[in-house]
């Protein structure tokens, strides 16, 4: 996988396919291979006749690992994969992110939306205001000693994905203090490229996704039927709504 320093850290990518751009910023605890490659994005978005640009956000994946909770903002994050459009000569493109990916992703829209066409924020509503209500827990399951210990049903969750995915626990733990940083109203109202907001119906994480849409000066809401924060990710309908919102947002 290549990689790239990124203000001194190292960032892993990957590329796929051939003709307009797309972006990719997967979810926490997540990365390139599990939340894109694994669920159909790549292939759906190739197929569909983009060339894919996916990051491992730093901590995740095949990136740097980091212990220093202040080098995990999500504005700082953002920077990242402005520096990675910046190193494959990108001068615009779609961004589609998930959860914490999209909170990234709206740091992005907010920092450089000369540089988007338009953006889909995937698993993220209201939240992206109000923060995440259950991060302590998620943080104390990361760092308990044994699964058994973690009986909070979110922190659960995020234990279970994280021994699934191989990552490293101590750096989510480190991620997940400041990368949940909220965006303040304000910013959100700021941001001025279209975006489409997609949550799934049975998400207890995201909040409100026609609230956020709401508040955007060009903010469109999906909700994906019978769907919670996990299952969302990969699901056809989703899919097609981000390809339905791309296709009409060409730039």
């Amino acid at each position: 996988m290549p990689n790239f320093l990124s203000d001194g850290i190292s960032i892993a990518y990957e590329v796929w396919g051939e003709g307009p751009p797309v972006l990719l910023i997967h979810g926490f605890a997540s990365s390139i291979a599990v939340n894109w490659v694994a669920t159909g994005w790549v292939e759906t978005l190739v197929k569909a006749g983009y060339r894919v640009v996916a990051i491992d956000n730093r901590g995740h994946g095949n990136s740097q690992k980091l212990y220093d909770p202040n080098l995990y903002f999500a504005h700082e994050m953002a920077g990242d994969a402005l520096r990675l459009l910046d190193h494959l000569g990108i001068e615009r493109t779609p961004v589609i992110g998930y959860s914490m990916g999209a909170r990234i992703a709206a740091y992005l829209a907010l920092q450089a939306p000369d540089r988007l066409t338009c953006a889909v924020f995937g698993g993220m509503g209201m939240n992206l205001i109000t923060g995440l209500a259950d991060s302590e827990a998620i943080i104390s399951g990361l760092t308990a000693e044994t699964l058994s210990e973690v009986t909070e049903k979110t922190a659960r969750q995020f234990r279970i994905f994280a021994e699934h995915s191989g990552a490293d626990r101590a750096a989510l733990a480190a991620c997940m203090i400041n990368s949940r940083e909220p965006m303040p109203e304000a910013k959100v109202r700021k941001i001025a490229v279209p975006v489409l907001v997609v949550v799934g119906s049975e998400d207890e994480m995201a909040g409100s996704p026609q609230a956020l849409a709401a508040l955007l000066s060009e903010g469109e809401a999906v909700v994906v039927p019978r769907r919670d924060h996990m299952r969302a990710t990969g699901d056809p309908q989703f899919k097609a709504a981000a390809l339905a919102f791309l296709a009409s947002h060409k730039g």
